[in-house]
């Protein structure tokens, strides 16, 4: 388990307060800003950047088709589907599948190629049902899974590399049943587990929720506010709610599954560093015991586990 570090990150000047205002919107909502169409994704640097335990050579090009899919078991990522060549196959947050409809394109399609639907076969095991087809704006058509749009990603230039994984916290390889590849967590602590300093697991009561670096489930409270930010947690609440340190610019650059840019530094009263997501304070919970405990979720009918986005799970 490694130590938790804090670092005072805090914003000056009028180009820090754009930034801020930019970052929070001046709403406190809570919601995703999403991508729009023909843009460009934010690549949050240390996102998946290195081949996923498979060690597979280069073999040059990657097919136009994606053939006869496959599925293989990710040490990180558990199931994840790929195309004849190998090469991870990935979902976006902002299209939709009912109906199929894609939202990448123009330079989002350069670094998130979709997956030409011509010459198609559903892996083996896997819901043939599943596997469809979208026809894109230019007219061309594009391989879906259970409705999801299917893309490459520009840096996976070798076999079973997971480098889209996670990337501004909408991009996500695709499982078999066409649902979101998350990290695994078994919720276990043995010492050996090397975590990002932010990231999303899979609950298996909750669904999707945020962590820190040592595994430990973050919450907002809703007295807070995220505009003005403020944190109505002090003096006693203090006790058992424990402010999340603010990352250091390299632990930034080491997120994965969630928008860096939504990650901004809040000043407490007392003068430290307190991290937000999406300009609410986030804490951890004194009485959550082990990584992967969710005793604080609910408490009070105030405190909540936080999605990637920055909305509360309820």
């Amino acid at each position: 388990m490694r130590n938790w570090r804090s670092a005072v990150w805090t914003a000056t000047g009028t180009a820090a307060a754009l930034v801020l205002l930019t970052a929070c919107g001046g709403e406190q909502s809570g919601g995703a800003s999403p991508q729009g169409a023909g843009q460009s994704p934010v690549v949050a640097a240390g996102t998946g950047g290195s081949p996923d335990a498979s060690g597979s050579p280069d073999t040059g090009a990657r097919p136009s088709t994606a053939g006869r899919l496959s599925v293989w078991e990710s040490e990180k990522l558990g199931p994840v589907v790929t195309d004849s060549a190998g090469f991870t196959l990935y979902r976006f947050d902002n299209d939709t599948a009912s109906p199929p409809r894609s939202n990448c394109d123009g330079d989002c399609a350069t670094a998130w190629p979709p997956v030409p639907a011509a010459d198609v076969e559903a892996a083996a095991g896997m819901d043939a049902d599943l596997v469809g087809e979208v026809t894109r704006a230019d007219g061309s058509r594009q391989l879906t899974l259970d409705g999801w749009p299917l893309y490459r990603f520009a840096k996976d230039t070798r076999p079973k590399q997971t480098k889209g994984q996670g990337v501004g916290g909408t991009w996500f390889a695709a499982g078999p049943d066409g649902g979101k590849a998350q990290l695994v967590d078994t919720g276990k602590d043995d010492g050996k587990e090397d975590l990002p300093p932010l990231s999303v697991r899979k609950d298996a009561e909750l669904g999707e929720i945020v962590r820190d670096g040592e595994g430990r489930t973050l919450y907002r409270f809703t007295k807070d506010s995220a505009w003005p930010m403020k944190s109505a947690c002090t003096g006693a609440c203090l006790e058992k709610w424990k402010p999340a340190a603010m990352l250091d610019k390299a632990e930034l650059g080491r997120i994965e599954g969630i928008d860096p840019e939504k990650v901004i530094a809040f000043e407490r009263p007392d003068g430290t560093s307190q991290l937000t997501l999406d300009c609410w304070p986030l804490y951890w919970f004194t009485g959550d015991k082990k990584p992967g405990d969710t005793a604080g979720q609910g408490v009070g009918g105030t405190w909540f586990a936080v999605r990637a986005d920055g909305g509360l799970v309820k």
